[in-house]
């Protein structure tokens, strides 16, 4: 049997001048680093919440868990938004994701409305019965 030794080339080289090492694109350079250190945690979220995406879209589910929704929002906005595709959403359904949690967190982070006085209607004051002697 003949073996053969195959060389790679080191990740953080690229094979065109317009796109982006793989290193970059991964988000692995040490100044992306900083700016996203919750993409891969974020990523295996996402796979652990998958059920529930499904059914949202398959059952008409209205709700994403907080976690979801969280692995969700980084990916779209701060990682790979390109990556829903790759997951095997097409990108309105990505879109639709993003939509949905960017709402929910905006619902969460908002101040919940003032309650409204009681209000008391003018026949249950007029009763004899409610009338104090």
């Amino acid at each position: 049997m003949a073996s053969m030794a195959v060389m790679s080339r080191p990740l953080g080289t690229s094979t065109t001048s317009t796109t982006p090492s793989l290193r970059a694109r991964l988000k692995l350079d040490d100044g992306d680093h900083d700016q996203s250190p919750n993409c891969w945690d974020s990523l295996l979220q996402l796979h652990a919440c998958s059920a529930e995406v499904i059914l949202f879209f398959v059952n008409g589910e209205t709700y994403l868990g907080p976690g979801c929704c969280q692995a969700i929002r980084v990916i779209g906005h701060q990682c790979w938004p390109e990556m829903f595709g790759s997951l095997g959403f097409t990108t309105e359904e990505g879109d639709v994701l993003q939509g949905y949690c960017d709402a929910a967190a905006h619902m969460i982070n908002s101040p919940p409305p003032s309650p409204s006085p009681p209000s008391v209607s003018p026949n249950k004051i007029m009763q004899p019965e409610n009338l104090v002697p």
